[in-house]
C-alpha cells in the first residue's frame, strides 16, 4: 500500500486498485482538468484538479466504510462491497470535461453520459475486472450514477454523499475562503446503515447526534454558491466560455464528445487553432487576457417572481438569440452582451434516514424536521439570495433595465414571439 500527501487530508493509503486505477491514461487526465472551471481567474489558488479531489473523495470512502465496519454495521456481503465502493470514489469524475460543469448548462452533454463508455470500455474497465470481478465496471456505474441497490450507494451519490463533503473542504481550503467549515469527524462519526422504509436493504443515514455537523455542510455548500461558484466574475468567464463553445459547436469547428475529452488548457489550444468566427474568437481572446465582460445589470432570485427567466437557465438556443437580438437593438457587437442566469439547482435539499437518540428513525427531507432548522423556508430563502439574474456587457455598456425585466418575466414562447416580430425591447 503506498501512500500520498495531501494538503487536505494528509495521507491518503492507496490500496492495490487505486495504484492500478491512477496509472490510467483516463484517470491522469483529470490532473489537467480544475476542479472549479475558471474561478482560479478571481481566486488564484483554485488552480486544484479534479485529480486531487478524486483522491479525497476515495481518502473518505475509505474512512466512512472503516468506522461503519468498526460500528459493526458491515456485514460478509457488505464488506466484499468495500473495493467496488472506494473505486466509485476515486472514478466518479471521470467523464468530466474541461471548465467545470459549463458543457451541462449549454446543454452538450452530461459528465455521467461522458463517463459511461469510459467505464464499461477500455483500460478502466479492463482494471477494474481483473482486480475486482467481471461485474465490477456496470457496478461501479451505478454507484456513481445513483442507480445502484447496494445498502452504500448513499456514499457515493445521495444528499450526503463523500463527494459533497470533499470538495466543499477542498474548494475553501484553496480559494483562501473560511466558507467551507464542516464538521467532518463528526459527520463520518454519525453515519448509519439503517432499514428503509418499506424496502428490504438498508441506506446511509445519520445519527442525530451528527445534525449540527450536517447543518455545517448545508451552511457551507450555501456560503460557497453565493461567495465562489456563484460569484459574479466567475459566472462572467463561464458565461464567455459558454458562448465561445457554443459558437465553436454550431458552426461544426468541434463535436461535443470531442471537446469532452480535452483538458482544460488542451481545449483552449485546440479553438485557438481553428478558423472561429470573430465572435469567438474575441471571446477567447478576451478570456485568455482575463478581459472579463461586466455587470450591466443584476438581480437575486428573491426579487423576481416565480419561475421568472428558467429559460435563460434551461434553453441555451434560446438563450443566444436573445443576446444577439438584443446587442443587436442596443448597436453592441455580437457577443458583446450576454445574459446568465444559474441553472436551477436544490442547494440544501436532503432526504436520508435520521436515527432518533431513542432508537427511533425518521426521514429528513427537505420539509423539515422538528428539532432541525427549518430546511423549506431557509433552504429558499437562501437560495433566492445566491442565485442572481445578470446581464454582462464589455465595458458595462448601459442596458434598459426595465425593459430587459420584462423580457425575462415572459415565458419561451412569448419571448419565441417577440423575436419572430423582430424587436425583443419595444412592444
Amino acid at each position: 500500500m503506498d501512500i500520498l500527501r495531501d494538503p487536505l487530508w494528509n495521507n491518503i493509503r492507496l490500496d492495490d486498485v487505486a495504484l492500478a486505477l491512477l496509472d490510467t491514461p483516463v484517470v491522469q487526465r483529470l490532473r489537467y482538468v480544475r476542479q472549479l472551471g475558471l474561478a482560479y481567474l478571481v481566486y488564484p489558488g483554485a488552480t486544484h484538479s479534479r485529480f486531487e479531489h478524486a483522491l479525497g473523495a476515495y481518502h473518505l470512502a475509505g474512512e466512512a466504510l472503516r468506522l461503519l465496519d468498526e460500528q459493526g454495521q458491515l456485514d460478509d456481503a457488505l464488506r466484499e462491497q468495500m473495493p467496488i465502493v472506494r473505486a466509485a470514489a476515486l472514478l466518479h469524475d471521470i467523464g468530466h470535461y474541461p471548465f467545470s460543469h459549463a458543457l451541462e448548462e449549454i446543454g452538450a452533454t452530461h459528465h455521467e453520459e461522458v463517463a459511461r463508455p469510459l467505464l464499461l470500455e477500455g483500460i478502466v474497465a479492463d482494471v477494474l475486472r481483473t482486480q475486482l470481478g467481471d461485474d465490477a465496471p456496470q457496478q461501479v456505474y451505478a454507484l456513481i450514477t445513483g442507480t445502484s441497490d447496494s445498502p452504500l450507494q448513499g456514499l457515493i451519490s445521495g444528499s450526503l454523499d463523500l463527494d459533497k463533503i470533499e470538495y466543499l473542504k477542498r474548494d475553501a481550503h484553496m480559494c483562501g475562503v473560511p466558507y467551507g467549515e464542516i464538521d467532518v469527524d463528526r459527520l463520518l462519526n454519525s453515519l448509519v446503515l439503517v432499514p428503509a422504509a418499506g424496502v428490504a436493504t438498508n441506506g446511509v443515514g445519520v445519527r442525530e447526534k451528527g445534525l449540527s455537523a450536517l447543518e455545517s455542510l448545508l451552511f457551507a455548500k450555501y456560503q460557497m454558491f453565493r461567495n465562489v461558484y456563484w460569484h459574479h466574475a466567475v459566472r462572467s468567464a463561464t458565461a464567455m466560455y459558454k458562448r465561445l463553445v457554443a459558437e465553436a459547436l454550431s458552426h461544426g469547428l468541434v463535436e461535443a464528445t470531442q471537446v469532452a475529452r480535452f483538458t482544460d488548457e488542451g481545449l483552449l489550444h485546440h479553438l485557438d487553432a481553428l478558423p472561429l468566427p470573430p465572435v469567438a474568437r474575441v471571446l477567447l481572446d478576451n478570456l485568455r487576457r482575463r478581459r472579463l465582460h461586466k455587470r450591466s445589470l443584476e438581480h437575486p432570485a428573491a426579487v423576481l417572481g416565480e419561475d421568472t427567466g428558467e429559460w435563460l437557465a434551461s434553453d441555451y438556443a434560446l438563450t443566444r438569440r436573445v443576446e444577439d437580438a438584443l446587442a443587436l437593438e442596443l448597436s453592441m457587437a455580437p457577443g458583446s452582451l450576454l445574459l446568465d442566469y444559474p441553472i436551477k439547482t436544490q442547494m440544501l435539499a436532503l432526504d436520508l434516514p435520521l436515527v432518533r437518540r431513542d432508537g427511533s428513525v425518521e426521514q429528513l427531507t427537505d420539509r423539515g424536521w422538528e428539532g432541525a432548522i427549518n430546511l423549506p423556508r431557509l433552504s429558499d430563502e437562501l437560495y433566492k439570495s445566491a442565485r442572481r439574474l445578470r446581464v454582462f456587457t464589455t465595458d458595462r455598456a448601459p442596458v434598459p433595465e426595465q425593459a430587459i425585466l420584462e423580457l425575462v418575466a415572459m415565458s419561451a414562447d412569448q419571448v419565441r414571439d417577440r423575436l419572430a416580430r423582430g424587436s425583443l425591447l419595444l412592444r
